[in-house]
């Protein structure tokens, strides 16, 4: 820490995002990222705005934010552009927490951080012991609610009826519903924006739309909560979506059928893993996510994600004490999934 540093963040704990070692090629299953590229239509559009990189992109992001509000039926008013879902998350803790904020204590480890970098005092409900929700602790709160649906790391999913009890119980409270991985087999809760004005749903093209390289999120809501979020995007980043970002997003967005076609491979192989590791003596919560939250009863969680790292496998540990004996697998192609499940059969023959 220099000595120019602001006090006021001289205790902040920044994310830890998941690792990107470069020493070996690994098998990776550990950032949640797309097995699959994207398609040949985003590539042509990336290939075309190339050509005119010397300009600035258009700020308000009009083709793609047009195709994203006929895509869910919904205004271009009721819909905004980020650069990746953290960065409109970041803009909610800014415009909408007075008040305070709530989330789970096993959730997606950036609302901490912002919550702490903008100065927002948080409430953290522990989840039951199977790592569902506590409904009672957000219908109860009079803080903004944050809710990652499907949650993570578990990969748990709430119930359309159960965040529409969350809603009606305080119409004045924002409730923003982050759903990173809903393609993956949940709900999604946006149609209920056009019934609430208390619901920000969040977006991100980094999963199911193979762009985690090109960093596009969104929001969409109530025209006012989308007028207020650009008020915070113009005061510190306009040109937030670079010209190459919201091009391929265009094609994404447009190959939509690529997209399902993906995801349903996503969704076949994971019932396929969890079957695999199931037939090893593995348990694992109900993910509807693109990865798996699992444990084995006889080796612990860091040990086996350290032989899998050592044999070249990647997954995700958390070393938080209630997620310490499991660890998050990425849903990846069935020949990788088939790595996996090869190398932890190798690792149990060694260890049990």
């Amino acid at each position: 820490m220099s000595k120019f540093f602001n006090s006021k963040y001289a205790k902040l704990t920044p994310y830890t995002p998941g690792e990107q070692p470069q020493d070996m090629q690994y098998t990776k299953l550990n950032t949640n990222e797309s097995p699959f590229p994207v398609s040949a239509k985003a590539v042509k559009y990336v290939s075309e705005a190339a050509e005119k990189l010397q300009l600035y992109p258009d700020p308000e992001c009009r083709q793609l934010t047009q195709k994203i509000a006929d895509y869910y039926g919904v205004g271009f008013e009721n819909v905004l552009l980020t650069n990746g879902s953290d960065e409109i998350l970041n803009f909610a803790f800014m415009a909408f927490c007075e008040k305070g904020a709530a989330f789970p204590d096993i959730t997606y480890g950036f609302y901490s951080v912002f919550a702490e970098l903008n100065g927002v005092e948080y409430t953290e409900f522990p989840l039951n012991d199977d790592f569902t929700v506590k409904l009672d602790d957000y219908i109860n709160t009079d803080k903004t609610v944050f809710i990652a649906n499907p949650n993570a790391p578990t990969g748990i999913a709430l119930k359309l009826e159960e965040i529409e009890k969350i809603l009606r119980s305080k119409p004045n409270r924002l409730v923003i519903v982050d759903e990173a991985y809903v393609d993956f087999g949940a709900d999604s809760a946006v149609n209920l924006t056009k019934k609430y004005d208390n619901l920000l749903v969040i977006h991100t093209f980094s999963k199911s739309r193979s762009l985690a390289g090109g960093r596009l999120g969104y929001g969409i809501g109530n025209k006012d909560l989308i007028c207020d979020l650009n008020t915070i995007k113009y005061s510190t980043n306009p040109y937030n979506i670079n010209r190459l970002s919201a091009a391929a997003g265009l094609g994404m967005i447009e190959d939509d059928e690529y997209v399902r076609e993906n995801c349903q491979k996503i969704i076949d192989n994971r019932t396929y893993t969890e079957k695999k590791l199931a037939e090893l003596g593995f348990t694992f919560t109900n993910s509807l996510a693109n990865f798996i939250f699992a444990k084995h009863p006889l080796v612990s969680g860091k040990e086996i994600y350290l032989e899998l790292k050592k044999r070249g496998v990647l997954v995700r540990h958390f070393d938080k004490e209630r997620l310490t004996e499991y660890n998050r697998i990425t849903v990846g192609t069935k020949e990788q999934m088939d790595i996996l499940v090869k190398t932890l059969k190798e690792i149990l023959e060694e260890k049990i």
